[in-house]
């Protein structure tokens, strides 16, 4: 199960602290690390490539105002990820470095003129560039003697990369030589380049893995990666692999003098090189071409990311070097959150836990931001017809309807959305989408429509079924195994539906019993499973058989009760006995019990209805009992009743010092005050540090006590 990326502090790096700075370092140091892991290594990234971005800038930020943190192990100092181990390991001659990023035309501006200040060229003396898209895809050495390949590798950490020589050579020669053509080749000869896989291909691939019953790829990257590091090379021959070759390394002897010119010997040699590399003689000229490369980016048949400006003259190259882990001669400029246009083929439902209704839209695949995208949600049924939230039109007031030719955005790892309707495309056959009046499921019970809370994507439709919807059901059993409730490794969405529709596992208490009942069940005779997984499955099952109690009431799936509102209710009962003996007077509507609840910090009437909706459910109460047969609810923590700030409302704001900010919250809570995020008449402290804005004004405002750090900490003593 992937770990969500570690929260980082959000304080602007010129405002942190050498000891903030030095925790706030260790920890992106660490979240990086792991991202390059699963990004090199596994080729299964958990964030998108515009959100590693922003934790390498933002580590870099920090690495250059306190140079006395870097080390040896500095990441600045390394590139991608050590080698996995499962193939031979080979070390680069010349090593195979990244590049900086550029993200706004001002970089670019930048990077030229630390280039001319560097080599001490006036103003009027042009610097020629060689301007080539970015692709995505898995970064590979070739290494030739006598004009003969002999080893291919893999970029690695920089330093060392795995053999893939075996696979490299299943490629077409059209792709990759196997000997180089033309006269006058060097004795040793390293041409890098990246190994890719078309969109096209990549979508029959993931056809004919789905129909095999195989790993389903996130991504042409992803799948080209997974193609080449493959221990059987037949599979990777299987595999419509492309190779573009835009670099060297290890070199007896240089064929030309620009990077234009080894670009075109490439070609003579028999490599395939980007047909759109463009030579620039200005700012004016890269820009123009990264507006132009960004244009016609939805249209290529491969992946890029943005594009790479490099000095064409190399004896220039070489007076500029690099800087640790990058060429002072080269950067990326990267590409913002792509947009890309697709027809809109469908509209289905789907029911959530809750019974929420939500619209999919079924999507003409088509890539965004490095991922193809076939499904898009389109929030509720005002969206579809053009009605915010508060009821201001969206996209103009334009619907969208089936067959409309839509606008798709996907701004860093989030889900994809429409972001517009293109009217003038828009067919006669196009079909208005009237929501159904009937849920989907077997049962087909009533729909009826409710207002949401604030916050949320305008009204809802919501079937009536509750727990007879076999929907509700599975949803309500994805969200028990879950990583934030009882947190089961190896029963995730795909095993619960299989556990479901068999009959296996039909309510939460199921699962704890599943192993006694697997004698006639067989799970381990069931496709996919062996001896092995099943016997893990059942120990990670009895590993949950002990859950705290805020974990324990989120786990129930009580609408209007996530995990803030189930810590809330843990810490204000304390224990499971005297929560449930509550919901269930609070059920029966008894004034008393409603009053004390009400009273707890962050319960109110919508969470008090809910919970007593809940508990007013004969199935439920059912299922709550036959659960907490099989675990054992552990007491809440209790908060501090006798320190100076119990019942106390305080927030927080600015850089703290002696401590981290979520150290701060944490401290507060633990002394039984509730630490907010904003200040309102009810806050009974601000603690604000350097940098503090417009919550100080805030606070002001409301006559709140002001504390610095120092008399905070000497409040709490």
């Amino acid at each position: 199960m992937a770990k969500a990326p570690i929260k980082t502090d959000k304080t602007p790096v010129d405002l942190l602290t050498a000891k903030q700075a030095a925790a706030e370092y260790a920890r992106l140091q660490g979240e990086i690390a792991g991202h390059d892991k699963r990004y090199y290594q596994q080729d299964a990234p958990v964030i998108s490539d515009a959100d590693y971005d922003e934790l390498r800038k933002r580590y870099n930020a920090i690495e250059a105002r306190f140079p006395d943190l870097r080390t040896f192990e500095s990441l600045s100092l390394k590139v991608g990820a050590a080698p996995t181990g499962r193939f031979k390991k080979v070390r680069h001659v010349v090593r195979m470095l990244s590049l900086d990023n550029a993200f706004a035309e001002q970089d670019v501006v930048d990077f030229v003129g630390r280039i001319r200040r560097f080599l001490n060229l006036s103003e009027t003396e042009k610097i020629t560039f060689s301007a080539e898209p970015k692709i995505d895809g898995l970064s590979m050495s070739l290494r030739y003697e006598d004009g003969e390949l002999v080893t291919a590798a893999t970029r690695g950490d920089g330093e060392e990369g795995e053999d893939v020589t075996a696979n490299i050579k299943t490629l077409k020669q059209s792709e990759v030589p196997h000997r180089l053509k033309g006269k006058h080749i060097p004795k040793v000869t390293e041409v890098r380049g990246e190994v890719y896989m078309t969109k096209g291909d990549f979508l029959k691939l993931n056809e004919r893995q789905k129909a095999a019953g195989e790993q389903i790829f996130a991504n042409p990257r992803n799948s080209a990666a997974g193609s080449l590091r493959q221990k059987d090379p037949s599979i990777t021959a299987s595999r419509p692999l492309g190779f573009f070759a835009y670099a060297w390394g290890d070199m007896t002897d240089m064929p030309a003098d620009s990077q234009s010119g080894m670009i075109e010997w490439f070609e003579h040699c028999g490599f395939k090189t980007n047909p759109l590399t463009k030579i620039c003689h200005s700012v004016e000229e890269l820009i123009a071409f990264h507006r132009k490369i960004g244009e016609e980016r939805a249209k290529l048949d491969y992946d890029i990311d943005g594009v790479v400006y490099k000095v064409d003259r190399l004896d220039w190259q070489e007076r500029l070097g690099f800087v640790s882990r990058t060429p002072r001669w080269a950067i990326a400029h990267k590409f913002p959150a792509e947009r890309a246009t697709t027809i809109l083929n469908d509209i289905e439902i789907q029911v959530g836990r809750t019974g929420s209704l939500t619209p999919v839209g079924k999507l003409e695949p088509v890539g965004v931001g490095g991922v193809i995208v076939s499904n898009v949600t389109l929030h509720n049924e005002d969206y579809i017809k053009g009605i915010g939230g508060d009821g201001e039109a969206l996209r103009e007031g334009r619907d969208i309807r089936i067959g409309d030719t839509v606008i798709v955005q996907r701004a860093g790892d989030v889900i994809p959305q429409i972001v517009d309707v293109l009217i003038d495309k828009r067919p006669k056959s196009a079909k208005v989408y009237h929501f159904p009046k009937k849920c989907p499921c077997p049962l087909k019970t009533d729909v009826v429509r409710e207002a949401t809370s604030a916050g949320e994507e305008g009204a809802r439709n919501r079937c009536t079924g509750e727990f007879a919807c076999p929907f509700q059901k599975i949803q309500h059993l994805i969200l028990f195994a879950s990583r934030r409730a009882f947190d089961i490794e190896g029963l995730g969405e795909k095993q619960i539906e299989l556990f479901y529709e068999n009959g296996w596992v039909k309510e939460p208490g199921d699962i704890f019993t599943l192993k006694a009942r697997n004698a006639k069940i067989k799970l381990e005779d069931v496709e996919g499973y062996g001896e092995t997984s099943v016997r893990n499955l059942f120990n990670a099952i009895d590993e949950r058989r002990e859950i705290s109690l805020e974990r324990f009431i989120f786990a129930l799936g009580i609408r209007q009760v996530g995990e803030t509102t189930a810590l809330a209710l843990a810490r204000g009962y304390g224990s499971w006995k005297a929560f449930h003996d509550a919901a269930l007077k609070v059920a029966k509507g008894d004034a008393e019990t409603i009053a004390e609840m009400d009273a707890l910090d962050q319960i109110g009437e919508t969470v008090i209805a809910a919970v007593a909706a809940y508990f007013g459910e004969s199935h439920n109460k059912g299922i709550v009992e036959r659960l907490t047969r099989e675990v054992k609810i552990l007491d809440a923590e209790k908060p501090k009743t006798d320190s100076k700030i119990a019942g106390k409302t305080v927030v927080f704001t600015g850089s703290l010092e002696k401590m981290t900010r979520d150290e701060a919250k944490a401290t507060a809570e633990r002394l039984g005050a509730k630490a907010a995020g904003s200040v309102s008449k009810k806050t009974d402290y601000l603690v604000a540090g350097p940098g503090a804005g417009s919550k100080l004004a805030e606070a002001k405002k409301h006559g709140v006590q002001v504390l610095t750090e120092d008399e905070w900490l000497k409040l709490i003593g």
